[in-house]
């Protein structure tokens, strides 16, 4: 079985996004062009503030289809290889379980002390990799009722259980997914990001699945790709623009779900065509370097630098460009290149190297 080269790619370039954003880079060009036309170009690259969908709200719905398109393919060799499903179920189950370990140690050093949290991709990605995998053999079409059933059981949790004070579907701080975080972390996040988005989000991970099952074994691939997108944009824009359900990324409405799910399968499509069929695939090592080493990156720039590093760089990197004057903002931008570029150095070593982390 060939290697899916576009699926390396697109995990590649996600990552070098997150590893930018971690860097600061975005805000610094934000700044730097307030008031000009490349200032709403940057702007996509922050998350919308409720309802409406800009670029950078795909990138997670991204990371978790992809996720789906790798199990299917491990699952795929562990098949060919002789191995039971109960010995891929405890390989999935360690998986999961330390993408939560991960997830949660993310957030749980704070200035103020210890904090338990369950917003992070990892401890989404957890769950939905879990519910990918248990009905992964099934049929394509039960599959995809799951998929229909998690939407609707969404729908019904947000609009029909009547707690008071968290009544209101789609008012952030007041929803149902507000009152499932006091339950399990006793707080609110204060930017309207719920736990329970993990379950749209399987949607995800389970149509990522489904992707890599059609790109293995079967027929008229980017046609059926490209369907199956069009229909998830139509149907969840249409919800939007029809005043049934707003897109809202922070508590993933179903139109979020399904019209992410449309730009994610789009995404893919071209990149496989563009890639695996037209072999198209020069200066691609830039990005797959990152993508063999995500969770390490990710960890990386999530704990170490935004903690320490991050500042440690801006402070040499500032203090050393103004001693030649150079403009505060374009010394900003430079350091957060130099970020980006010792985390892309160190993904190089350990590609060099042959070492990979995983879970």
């Amino acid at each position: 079985m060939k290697r899916l080269q576009s699926l390396d790619f697109m995990r590649g370039l996600i990552m070098v996004l997150l590893a930018l954003e971690s860097a600061g880079l975005y805000n610094h060009l934000f700044q730097a062009t307030e008031g000009g036309l490349l200032n709403h170009v940057f702007l996509q690259f922050f998350h919308h503030p409720w309802n409406g969908l800009r670029f950078w709200d795909l990138v997670q719905p991204g990371f978790m289809y992809m996720a789906g398109v790798a199990m299917a393919y491990s699952l795929h060799k562990q098949k060919e290889q002789g191995i039971s499903w109960h010995q891929s179920f405890l390989k999935i189950v360690k998986r999961c379980s330390w993408l939560f370990f991960w997830g949660v140690l993310d957030y749980a050093v704070r200035p103020g002390g210890l904090s338990f949290e369950l917003w992070d991709v990892l401890t989404q990605l957890s769950f939905t990799t879990l519910i990918a995998f248990l009905i992964f053999q099934w049929s394509a079409s039960a599959q995809i009722i799951v998929c229909a059933g998690l939407l609707l059981l969404t729908e019904v949790l947000y609009r029909y259980t009547g707690i008071p004070g968290f009544d209101q579907p789609f008012t952030d701080q007041h929803n149902f997914g507000n009152y499932m975080d006091t339950i399990l972390m006793n707080k609110i996040n204060h930017d309207g990001w719920v736990a329970i988005n993990c379950i749209p989000t399987a949607v995800h991970t389970i149509a990522g699945a489904l992707t890599g099952k059609l790109l293995i074994r079967g027929t008229r691939k980017i046609e059926m790709m490209t369907a199956v997108a069009l229909t998830c944009l139509v149907a969840g824009y249409g919800l939007d623009m029809a005043g049934i359900t707003p897109i809202i990324k922070r508590i993933a409405t179903s139109s979020f779900t399904l019209a992410s799910l449309g730009w994610c399968l789009l995404g893919l499509a071209f990149c496989y065509w563009w890639i695996d069929i037209r072999e198209h695939r020069k200066n691609l090592i830039f990005f797959t370097i990152v993508g063999m080493n995500s969770l390490f990156l990710y960890l990386f720039f999530e704990i170490v630098g935004n903690r320490w590093f991050n500042n440690y760089i801006n402070s040499i990197g500032n203090g050393l460009l103004g001693i030649i004057h150079t403009p505060l903002i374009l010394s900003q931008i430079v350091s957060s290149l130099c970020i980006f570029a010792i985390e892309w150095g160190l993904c190089y070593f350990l590609y060099t190297k042959k070492i990979s982390f995983t879970v």
